[in-house]
C-alpha cells in the first residue's frame, strides 16, 4: 500500500467532475494537491477546497504541461502522483468528423495524457517512486456510435497505460488505468473550451439508465483507493461487463475461424 499522507498529487481537469472528485479524495487521504484546469477560475475554486495550488493548464500544450510540473516542483520539490484526467466527450459519426474535429479531440484526450506522462516519468524514475493514473473510459473496451472519435482517444490511453505499467515494473513507479462508466460530470458541455470552428462534433446527450450513473465523488474515492492500493486497472461499473464480453467474443470468434482454416502448404 502507498501512504498518501503528504504525497504531492497533480490532477488535471480538476476544476470539475471526476477531476475534482479525485482531488477531494486524495486530499482526504492527506495528499498535497496541485489543481490543473483549462479554466483558471475553476482551478482556483477547487484549490480553495483542497488547500492546494491552482495552475491554469491547457493539456494540449506541452509547454503548459511542463510549466505545471515546474510549478508543482517549485512549491513542493517533488511529484508523487500525476492524474491525467482532463478530457472532452462530444459525439459525432466518424464519417461526418472533420480533420479539425479529430485533431482537437485527440489533442485533449490522448496527447494531453502523453504530455503528462512525458513530463513526469523521468522525474519519478529518478526519485525511484511515483504513480501515474490515466483516466480512460469504458468506451475504450466497448466502443459504440456516436462516440467513435472519443473511443479512439480513450483506447489509445488504455494501451499507453498498460504498456507503460509493464515498462515501469521494478522501478518503483506505478501506472493505473481507470475505466469509468456513466458519471455525472460537465463532460456534456465540453465544446465550451473548443477553439475555432464547430465542425461535426455535438455535445454528448445520451442518457443511460438511472441505475448506471455514479457521482464524480464516488469515482474520485475509487481512484484514491486504487492509488493507495497500487491497483493496475480500475473499473467503476462492473455491471457493464456484458458489453465488454460481447465485444471480445467477436474477436474470439475470429480466432476460432482462423484456427479452422487449413494452413496454406503450397
Amino acid at each position: 500500500m502507498t501512504d498518501l499522507s503528504e504525497a504531492v498529487a497533480i490532477v488535471t481537469g480538476a476544476g470539475s467532475g471526476i477531476g475534482r472528485g479525485i482531488a477531494l479524495a486524495l486530499r482526504a487521504e492527506g495528499a498535497e494537491i496541485v489543481v490543473a484546469d483549462v479554466s483558471a477560475e475553476a482551478a482556483a475554486a477547487v484549490a480553495a477546497e483542497t488547500d492546494g495550488l491552482a495552475v491554469p493548464t491547457d493539456v494540449t500544450d506541452p509547454v503548459a504541461v511542463q510549466e505545471l510540473v515546474d510549478a508543482a516542483l517549485g512549491r513542493h520539490g517533488r511529484i508523487d502522483v500525476l492524474v491525467n484526467n482532463a478530457g472532452v466527450g462530444p459525439q459525432a459519426a466518424i464519417a461526418d468528423m472533420t480533420l479539425e474535429d479529430w485533431r482537437w479531440l485527440l489533442d485533449v484526450n490522448l496527447w494531453g495524457v502523453i504530455h503528462g506522462v512525458a513530463a513526469v516519468v523521468p522525474l519519478m524514475r529518478a526519485q525511484g517512486s511515483g504513480h501515474i493514473v490515466n483516466i480512460a473510459s469504458m468506451s475504450a473496451l466497448a466502443p459504440m456510435p456516436p462516440l467513435g472519435g472519443y473511443a479512439v482517444g480513450k483506447a489509445g490511453v488504455a494501451v499507453l497505460t498498460e504498456v507503460l505499467a509493464a515498462e515501469l515494473e521494478g522501478t518503483g513507479v506505478d501506472a493505473t488505468l481507470v475505466l469509468p462508466g456513466p458519471t455525472r460530470t460537465a463532460i456534456g458541455d465540453s465544446l465550451r473550451n473548443r477553439p475555432g470552428a464547430a465542425g461535426a462534433l455535438r455535445e454528448f446527450r445520451n442518457e443511460p439508465p438511472a441505475e448506471l450513473w455514479r457521482t464524480a465523488d464516488e469515482v474520485g474515492r475509487r481512484v484514491a483507493e486504487a492509488v493507495r492500493d497500487r491497483e493496475p486497472i480500475v473499473v467503476t461499473h462492473p455491471e457493464l461487463w456484458g458489453r465488454v464480453a460481447a465485444r471480445h467474443e467477436r474477436y474470439a470468434a475470429a480466432f476460432r475461424r482462423a484456427a479452422a482454416v487449413p494452413a496454406d502448404t503450397a
